[in-house]
Parts: structure tokens; C-alpha cells; sequence
């Protein structure tokens, strides 16, 4: 695990926090006011990937002025306001001629026609400008303007908040790894023959900021196509996050946030290894992430590390490990104040008792995590669980009773997920589907079962699971003595032809 060189010679500009926004969110949690905004933004056909931690940055003042799809829902969310009135600065003064002439000549990456995240320009340093990476993702962001023919200024952008079109015509066109390409080049987060030949500077605000953003890129991407395809694109930006630490950071701040960033980069890319079956590659970048954080103290990616490692644990046959693994990230977790997070781990352990037959520990670790999950949200909720609500609990829950052969409670508890599961977690909807459909055919109603089937292949098309096939698989052999049962047939028949 590398470490890092640190200096503060140059103290970070705090940032003025954004009193006027941080008002209209009112009583809700940050992750509630994300979720108000990116209905707002379906309400008038934006597309945003709006969560906890950039509610977080505006009101902290980190983005002084949003882009043009956020500006646009702020408006319509608040009508008769103006982006003053919501503690905005104005598009000219960050972004504008008078921007550029108040600093000077432009850089390298201006004069090439990159621009830069709003939030970020006033604290770039000079030594930043012209890390390697840096002018790398300006390079890269102006090809990919020139190759996909985007809409809006912000959408060319490498660390936007907003999967563009361009993302969804690529998966249709050309699978998950088509997407990983056109999402995760322009952050340039890659490494290859240039990248090679000569180590990085010490790396700043920009790259802090572009690690995290291909955190959130691949969590979205994972969320509406699954894992196949994205696992090998990936694997690069991992690569390139550990050589930055290697070369250390311009301040503290900067390698907290490098650490904590290739944490959450390890354990999103063990994820895509994990649902794509590869768990002893996921295995490794699990232990990775848990190393990273031992060594910086970080308990909440020491329990998000132990969370995975359980469920990787429950999936590979390793119930024991399971259940330890889960009590050690309550453990870790547990000083955080996330009841939230503290629900989901106890359906981890719940997993692990399921796997060792344990119905008494698994329905006691099921009643804790349902007690916990009724506290609510909280502010205290990590970033990562954006998709942890009432379906994932109920799904969850479906899983642990299949474990224990109780088909019914199963089939009842995963149509309850598929029915409750956000519309952009298409993924999960695939994911539940299955479950139930597999729970139905177990439990003897071939023609429900072949009915729920049919519904994951008609979502295949979207997305790529290689846990999700499987299953299918498996449903499919269950379902071969019924094959005259109404809706069997074509489901075998459609299950063989996607495989084949």
C-alpha cells in the first residue's frame, strides 16, 4: 500500500459555505433533498445524478455556480427565484471573460479549449494546472467533444454530474465496456505508455476531484447496466489512483480526500469483479480498500470494506467469514452515527446466518436491521448507500429466506423489492426480478415463475450481470420438468437462445 508525501506550504482558500441553499433544504437529509432534485429533474426531462455529497459540496460552498442541467431544475424547483437568490454566484464570475481576465493569460488547458468544473477553478494552483493528469483529462475532454457531438457546454465536461446521451448510445451500441470508455477517458484517470514513462507530480485539488468522480460514474453506470463489461475499463483508473498516492499530494487535505478516494475506487471496482463472478479479484481489491483504510484511520471505508467483504463471503460459500466479517464492520461502524448503515450490515450478518442454517441468528440480525432501517435518514449516511431503501431491504431479506429454503416468505418478500425499486436502479430491478422468479419455480408456480423470467430477459437488454444470468440459469433447470406449463416454454427457449 503506498503512502504518501505531504506538505502544507500552500493552505487550501476555504470556501464561503452557501447559507441561502443550505435554507430551503430544510428538516430533510441531504441524500432526501438529492433524491426531491433528481425528481424535479425527470419532471422536465433533465437527466442528474444528484446525491448526498453534492448537496453537501454546494452548500459548503465548493460549487459557486451550477451547470446548465442543474441550474435549470434549481429554477423549477424554486420558480421566481434567480441563481442569486439561491446563494449562487454568477456564470460570468466563474466561469466568464472576466474569470479569465482577472487570472491572467489562459493556461495550457484553456488555450486548448478544456474547460473546468465551476467549483474548482478558483482554488486551482499553478503546479496543478500542469500535473500530467490533469492536461491529460483536457486533452481527453476535447476529443470526446469532437467524436460524440454533445448538446451543452457542461455535458463536454470531464467531471460533470450527468450521464450524457452519448453514455447511453455507447452501451446500446457497444456493451459495458463501450460505456466504461466514454465515461471514465475524459476523467483522465487512465494509465498507459505515457503515463508510464514518466511519475506524476505531486497531485492537487483536480485530481482529488477527478478520483471521485469516476467513484460516482462507475456507481451509476453499475446501477442502470451492471457489472460485465465495466470490471477490465475499470481497473485502470484504480491503477492511476494508487500511482497518484505513490506520488503524494500538494496538502493533507488533498491526500485525506486521495485516500478515502482510492478506498471507494477499490471497493467499486471489487464490486464490478464480485457481480461479474470474478471474487478472487474481488477478494483482493476488498482487502486492498481495508488496508488503505487501517492505515489512514478511515473508519467509515473500513466498514464499507468489511460490508463487502461479508457479502462477498455469503456468495463465495463462506457463511463463517460472512457473519465475522459483517460484526467487524458494526463494529467499525458503529461511532458514525448512520442507523442506516448500521441496518445493512446487520443484513450482511443475517446472510452469513442464513448460510450456516441459522434461522434463530438470522432472524434476530433481520429484526435489527428492520428496527434500525425505521430511524430514518440521517445526515450521518454515507454517499455509497444511495441505493439502500425499503426494496434493497426487502430484497435482501428475500435472499436470506431463500438461503433457508423458504420459498414463499421469499417469493413474497422479492416481489415486494421489484415493486418498491427506483426506476434508475434498473440493475436492481433485473436483480429482484430474478429472485422472485427463481423463489416462484421453488416454491412450484412454474407459470408465475416463467412470467417474472421473461421480465429480466426483456431487461438483459440494459443490462449486463453475470450474478443475474446465473440465476437465470438456475431457474431455467428448476423449470425444465414444467415445460408445458403456460409461459415455460418461451422462457426456456428465450433463456437457451441468450446464452447460446
Amino acid at each position: 500500500m503506498a503512502s504518501s508525501t505531504v506538505t502544507s506550504s500552500q493552505p487550501e482558500r476555504p470556501a464561503r459555505p452557501n447559507l441561502a441553499f443550505r435554507q430551503l433544504r430544510g428538516r430533510r437529509s441531504p441524500a432526501e433533498f438529492a433524491a426531491l432534485v433528481r425528481r424535479a429533474a425527470r419532471e422536465i426531462g433533465e437527466r442528474v445524478s444528484c446525491d448526498a455529497r453534492y448537496i453537501g459540496r454546494v452548500e459548503a460552498g465548493e460549487i459557486r455556480c451550477p451547470n446548465y442541467a442543474y441550474e435549470r431544475v434549481f429554477l423549477h424547483m424554486f420558480p421566481g427565484r434567480t441563481l442569486s437568490d439561491l446563494g449562487f454566484a454568477s456564470r460570468s464570475s466563474v466561469r466568464g471573460r472576466a474569470a479569465r481576465t482577472a487570472a491572467g493569460p489562459a493556461g495550457p488547458a484553456e488555450s486548448r479549449g478544456g474547460s473546468e468544473p465551476y467549483e474548482s477553478r478558483e482554488t486551482r494552483e499553478t503546479e496543478e494546472t500542469h500535473h500530467p493528469l490533469v492536461l491529460q483529462a483536457a486533452r481527453n475532454s476535447q476529443d470526446s467533444q469532437e467524436q460524440y457531438e454533445l448538446h451543452e457546454p457542461h455535458e463536454k465536461h470531464p467531471l460533470n454530474h450527468e450521464e450524457s446521451d452519448v453514455l447511453r448510445r455507447a452501451f446500446m451500441t457497444g456493451g459495458g465496456a463501450t460505456v466504461a470508455a466514454a465515461a471514465l477517458a475524459p476523467l483522465g484517470l487512465t494509465t498507459g505508455a505515457a503515463a508510464a514513462e514518466r511519475p506524476p507530480r505531486r497531485a492537487g485539488t483536480p485530481e482529488a476531484a477527478a478520483l471521485e468522480e469516476a467513484v460516482r460514474r462507475i456507481r451509476l453506470l453499475d446501477d442502470r447496466h451492471g457489472a460485465d463489461g465495466l470490471y477490465r475499463r475499470a481497473a485502470a483508473p484504480l491503477r492511476a489512483a494508487y500511482a497518484l498516492l505513490d506520488a503524494g499530494a500538494t496538502r493533507q487535505t488533498t491526500a485525506d480526500r486521495l485516500h478515502a478516494g482510492a478506498g471507494e475506487l477499490a471497493i467499486s471496482v471489487g464490486w464490478l469483479a464480485h457481480d461479474s463472478g470474478r471474487f478472487d479479484d474481488a477478494r483482493s481489491h476488498y482487502a486492498e480498500a481495508l488496508a488503505t483504510a487501517r492505515m489512514t484511520g478511515d473508519p467509515a471505508l473500513e466498514a464499507h470494506a468489511f460490508c463487502n467483504t461479508a457479502f462477498l463471503a455469503r456468495d463465495a460459500g463462506r457463511p463463517r467469514e460472512a457473519v465475522r466479517a459483517a460484526q467487524a464492520a458494526q463494529r467499525a461502524a458503529q461511532p458514525l452515527g448512520s442507523a442506516r448503515l448500521l441496518s445493512l450490515l446487520a443484513l450482511r450478518e443475517a446472510g452469513g446466518w442464513a448460510g450456516l442454517a441459522d434461522r434463530t441468528g438470522c432472524e434476530q440480525a433481520l429484526a435489527r436491521a428492520q428496527a434500525l432501517f425505521e430511524r430514518g435518514r440521517s445526515d450521518a449516511d454515507p454517499e455509497w448507500m444511495s441505493f439502500y431503501g425499503e426494496a434493497e431491504l426487502e430484497g435482501l431479506e428475500a435472499q436470506c429466506w431463500s438461503t433457508l429454503g423458504d420459498w414463499r416468505r421469499a417469493s413474497r418478500h422479492a416481489r415486494r423489492a421489484a415493486r418498491l425499486q427506483d426506476p434508475h436502479f434498473t440493475r436492481n430491478i433485473a436483480l429482484y426480478t430474478a429472485e422472485l422468479a427463481d423463489d416462484l419455480a421453488r416454491e412450484g408456480r412454474p407459470d408465475e415463475a416463467a412470467e417474472a423470467g421473461l421480465r429480466v430477459l426483456a431487461l438483459l437488454d440494459q443490462v449486463q450481470s453475470s450474478r443475474i444470468q446465473t440465476m437465470l440459469a438456475g431457474t431455467a433447470r428448476v423449470l425444465l420438468p414444467h415445460r408445458r406449463a403456460p409461459g415455460v416454454a418461451e422462457f426456456l427457449d428465450r433463456q437457451r437462445a441468450r446464452r447460446a
